[in-house]
């Protein structure tokens, strides 16, 4: 049996918003009549969480649960759920009761009719601190500028998918922001957004400080570094080594042309000829670390791993060997 939707909540300490929302989410799919699944990932909870979500699991077979046995993080959280999701549409959400689960409709539609591979949730009216709002804004307009996917809010924990999408990524770190930067490294390009309605938290308190934006953008570079130059590093080492070391040589020259043409004055008395030999060094090191991972990578178990759309083959079935 297929099953529409598959919801993912990865959750820390939100006893008392669990009945709520699973409640919730009931009624919606109910009256949609949607085939459906509720996966909540519990990251390493300290209060009683995990027993909420046994006793929901006991009435409503549909809710299952992961718990981790201590706190990995979101984004640990979430690759885990992708992993077990087994709906063609799968939809994200937080624990909090921030995330309305009335959007799951027309995130279902965007996915299933308008053949969205991913769709963002954009809190367009947020109801958040203006010490998390401000940087927000600046990370989700450097994002776009780097990326070039323009969405509104890339963490939004609101999205959904297609069942390939989270199945053909992978996410760690602090990386579940950059989802849907991944999604289109790996070949995922109509990704689009919704506006969502955001609420006001009603229990508990936020689980992020200030530290995950500075760890936002260090993902961000991975991100961008990885997608890029991931199976071919020597493209990016390789071309910053050899500029290095030809801007080194260019200074060397000058000054073994100016040394030979005046003779009152040594080379090494100019700071000028260490500064050459230091970005001559440089560039060495750069190239070389451009040769060693160039080896790593031709040697990775995943050297050749591509995802593949569509395979056209008019050989009998008994001829194809894989």
């Amino acid at each position: 049996m297929t099953i529409d939707i598959s919801v993912i909540i990865p959750l820390k300490n939100e006893e008392e918003s669990l009945p709520e929302l699973a409640a919730w989410i009931e009624r919606v799919m109910n009256e949609h009549h949607y085939s459906y699944e509720i996966w909540m990932v519990d990251d390493g909870s300290t209060d009683d969480s995990w027993s909420v979500i046994q006793n929901l699991s006991k009435s409503n077979k549909n809710i299952k649960g992961i718990r981790f046995q201590r706190n990995y993080g979101k984004s640990a959280a979430l690759n885990e759920g992708f992993r077990v999701a087994q709906g063609n549409v799968v939809i994200t959400m937080d624990a909090d009761l921030q995330d309305s689960p009335d959007e799951i409709p027309g995130l279902y539609k965007m996915i299933v009719v308008d053949g969205y591979d991913l769709v963002s949730g954009w809190k367009k009216k947020r109801y958040d601190p203006i010490m998390k709002t401000i940087p927000s804004k600046f990370f989700n307009w450097t994002t776009t500028k780097l990326s070039g996917i323009k969405l509104h809010d890339f963490n939004c924990g609101l999205k959904s998918y297609k069942k390939k999408v989270v199945k053909s990524i992978e996410v760690y770190g602090e990386m579940h922001r950059y989802i849907p930067v991944i999604a289109k490294w790996a070949g995922f390009r109509k990704i689009g957004e919704k506006v969502v309605e955001h609420r006001s938290r009603k229990y508990g308190v936020t689980k992020f400080g200030l530290e995950r934006f500075i760890n936002g953008f260090l993902d961000l570079a991975s991100i961008m570094f990885v997608g890029k130059f991931g199976k071919r590093p020597m493209h990016f080492f390789g071309a910053l080594g050899s500029l290095f070391f030809l801007v080194g040589f260019i200074i060397a020259l000058y000054l073994a042309v100016m040394k030979i043409a005046y003779l009152q004055y040594k080379m090494t008395d100019r700071p000028l000829f260490f500064l050459a030999l230091l970005i001559m060094i440089i560039g060495s090191q750069l190239f070389l670390t451009g040769f060693i991972a160039e080896l790593v990578t031709r040697n990775a178990a995943d050297r050749n791993s591509y995802l593949v759309e569509e395979v056209i083959d008019h050989k009998k079935p008994e001829e194809v060997r894989l």
